[in-house]
């Protein structure tokens, strides 16, 4: 059958596979059964597995006739967040729909019956929400024989119309810091005598909206947490812990925001005469553009929605542990589409909705693109 005509014939079971998969929220690392409902179809249909140990991702795999190797990727982890009065895993960033995507395209491809000229792997991502699970499936071999990689993203109204795609997401790259400010206690009366971690946390907010970058690149380091004294009021506070999320939109710029970040934080202490300490979290990449992959993807957007529905490319501050995979294997070739689905309000909102029919569509180009990929030099 053709791939294509079978996501119109599968169209309602595509809707009750996404259902499905948003039932079964499990959050990173702990994609069980998420991962247990996905392969089992793939195995019915006849699509080889691998798994790995110590976690919950896989890949799928259908021989083509060169050895070369491209690949789809999709996330399966859910948020943690609290949805009308009750914390529990939620899918607001869309990794049910992903996994939906993938799986079908998988399927479709199988049903066709027809092998296609490269080999095509299906890639089912842990953890991206914990920004670990792109690293873990390369250093598990997921990536060996790869040469390009296709992923997928819902995006917002916002930044892509319903009933369009963009053939890129260029996300930005985010890490966050946590600190401690130690000063003196001291009482209220004689406020001379301490050292107020609270006015060195106010001295650092300025210092760190002083901030330029020097290449012009978009970016943003704010404090979002700020703890400091007890339940006495006539206390000047001796010790204060704070974070801070930071994010640039390059990878150089990302580079450069961390030493002068660093900068601000020593001199507060220097100039407040205050020990202040930080550690940083890991820092997560922002895209890397490959225009190559790019025209693939347009290609397949056209073919399936027509040339007028290829979006923009879509620059977004957010963060996508996606891009590790062209950080650390630079060799391969990567590209992220951004599908316009009529999503509201926005991403990681509990109340997050889109248009379903986006699916099908969504799995058409997601097989489109493959097969660019698989023919594509």
């Amino acid at each position: 059958m053709n791939p294509f005509l079978y996501m119109d014939e599968y169209r309602d079971e595509i809707v009750r596979t996404y259902k499905d998969l948003h039932q079964l929220a499990e959050p990173s690392w702990h994609e069980e059964k998420t991962a247990r409902y996905l392969r089992e179809r793939l195995e019915a249909a006849g699509i080889a597995v691998t798994r790995f140990e110590g976690h919950h991702g896989f890949y799928a795999e259908i021989p083509g006739e060169s050895a070369e190797i491209v690949a789809l990727r999709a996330d399966m982890d859910a948020l943690v967040q609290e949805v009308d009065g009750v914390v529990r895993p939620n899918h607001s960033c869309g990794h049910d729909a992903h996994s939906t995507l993938a799986l079908y395209s998988a399927l479709a491809i199988q049903a066709s019956g027809v092998v296609p000229p490269k080999t095509m792997r299906f890639l089912f991502q842990p953890a991206e929400e914990k920004m670990g699970g792109a690293l873990q499936m390369m250093k598990d071999g997921a990536l060996e024989g790869v040469t390009k990689l296709i992923g997928v993203h819902l995006r917002p109204e916002m930044e892509v119309p319903y009933g369009s795609a963009a053939p890129a997401i260029l996300h930005g790259s985010s890490s966050s810091i946590k600190g401690t400010i130690t000063g003196l206690q001291a009482h209220g009366a004689r406020p001379a005598l301490g050292k107020n971690v609270i006015e060195a946390a106010s001295f650092l907010v300025s210092a760190l909206q002083n901030i330029r970058l020097q290449d012009g690149c978009s970016f943003s380091v704010k404090m979002t947490q700020l703890q400091a004294g007890g339940e006495t009021v006539n206390v000047i506070p001796d010790r204060a812990t704070f974070s801070l999320d930071v994010r640039a939109q390059s990878n150089e710029g990302m580079a450069e925001l961390r030493r002068k970040t660093e900068h601000a934080m020593s001199q507060t202490g220097a100039l407040m005469g205050m020990d202040v300490e930080w550690e940083w979290s890991g820092v997560t990449p922002a895209a890397v553009a490959n225009a190559s992959m790019i025209q693939v993807v347009k290609k397949a957007i056209g073919k399936i929605l027509g040339e007028d529905k290829i979006a923009d490319i879509c620059v977004t501050p957010g963060g996508e542990d996606f891009h590790f995979y062209a950080i650390h294997r630079p060799e391969l070739a990567t590209t992220m589409i951004g599908l316009g689905c009529g999503l509201t309000p926005v991403l990681h909102h509990p109340q997050m909705t889109f248009q379903t029919d986006a699916l099908i569509y969504g799995a058409k180009i997601m097989t489109a693109a493959i097969y660019e990929a698989a023919q594509h030099s």
